[in-house]
């Protein structure tokens, strides 16, 4: 099928993953929506992603009220048309107070993109004296990032048999599970999603320290 077609099925089952996932009891899903390197793709892709964002968000602002969900975007709006930022803004406005699923969108995001970006906050606050370079530690640092206030995540589950990370939450993965599948995004289904969190509830999670005796 053509690529769009292919981008089109994977907004749907977006909304259905984040239902699936809520009634799992899963807390935090973030999905990588579209990358600072997407731009380089040809032209007519990129505006029929655009239209795709467009339309996602009208229909993300009816489900994040149906299903009491938190919608948070992280990456650099900035770049986007003025018309889809004022969605982003008016989604995270109405749905900050939402007790269910906390979901977040990367648009635009880029994780090297990301700590550029926070360096230079950070070098910013240094010069106005609202910060001292003694007083950076990781905390510090994770405090300027898009995903502060939001958990690393436990499970990083990629699709279409990919085995890269793409310049996604390199910050964040430190510790985080890795699952690998076949099977494209469009066609991951619940089934799926429950076998990655069952493959995942089999390993040895230790952060690198040593598991105690039984």
């Amino acid at each position: 099928m053509p690529r769009n077609y292919g981008h089109a099925q994977g907004s749907k089952n977006v909304e259905r993953i984040c239902e699936d996932a809520y009634r799992m009891g899963i807390k935090y899903l973030t999905v990588y929506a579209f990358s600072t390197e997407n731009w380089n793709r040809p032209k007519s892709e990129v505006d029929a992603l655009m239209k795709l964002l467009r339309n996602y968000m009208k229909t993300c602002l009816k489900t994040a009220e149906k299903n009491r969900m938190r919608v948070r975007v992280i990456g650099d709006i900035s770049r986007l048309d003025a018309d889809i930022r004022e969605r982003i803004l008016e989604l995270e406005e109405a749905s900050k107070n939402n007790d269910g699923l906390n979901f977040q969108i990367a648009i635009n995001y880029g994780s090297r993109d990301e700590m550029l970006r926070a360096m230079r906050k950070m070098v910013r606050d240094i010069k106005e004296g609202r910060l001292e370079p003694e007083q950076i530690s990781e905390e510090t640092f994770e405090q300027y990032l898009d995903t502060h206030d939001i958990p690393d995540p436990d499970l990083l589950i990629r699709t279409s048999g990919e085995l890269r990370l793409s310049n996604y939450l390199l910050w964040q993965l430190a510790y985080t599970e890795f699952y690998f599948t076949e099977v494209p995004w469009p066609d991951f289904s619940k089934e799926d999603l429950q076998k990655a969190i069952e493959q995942y509830n089999q390993r040895d999670r230790r952060y690198g320290g040593i598991k105690g005796e039984e």
